[in-house]
């Protein structure tokens, strides 16, 4: 059961992966970008990647957990071309795979499996009664 399961999970998330992401990478243009440490409100430095379109200049947020970008790093970015304010690093970490995302489509399917194997595990007498007459009826019925 589980190899069947693995193919299903990994094609269910890669459809999933490459029609949801924003922007969009089938319309969306890429561009460069430099990552400068910017303080925030809490005056903690944090990554974000400075770019420009047609003489505009703008900010996207280039901090992710696990990807620790250096000071002066060139980075690609993707944004809409009709609101560059939407952009986002292009790459695999963050971009492509979310560890919010790829946690919950791990564990959303685990507590299922495991709520079903508790619901189902211990069934009333008169359940197992039910379905005992069920199947002798198929039985019946599929032989004549």
């Amino acid at each position: 059961m589980l190899k069947a399961i693995i193919p299903f999970y990994i094609i269910c998330f890669g459809l999933y992966v490459f029609f949801s992401r924003q922007p969009d990478y089938q319309d969306g243009k890429i561009t460069t970008g430099v990552i400068h440490y910017l303080k925030d409100s809490q005056n903690k430095p944090v990554a974000k990647a400075i770019f420009s379109i047609d003489k505009m200049s703008d900010t996207v947020n280039a901090a992710y957990p696990l990807r620790h970008p250096e000071e002066g790093q060139q980075v690609k970015i993707i944004y809409e071309t009709n609101n560059p304010a939407k952009a986002a690093v292009y790459s695999w970490w963050g971009y492509w795979f979310k560890w919010d995302e790829l946690l919950a489509s791990i564990l959303i399917p685990v507590v299922f499996l495991y709520a079903a194997k508790a619901i189902t595990a211990n069934p009333s007498a008169e359940a197992v009664i039910d379905e005992m007459e069920i199947n002798t009826r198929l039985k019946r019925k599929n032989n004549n």
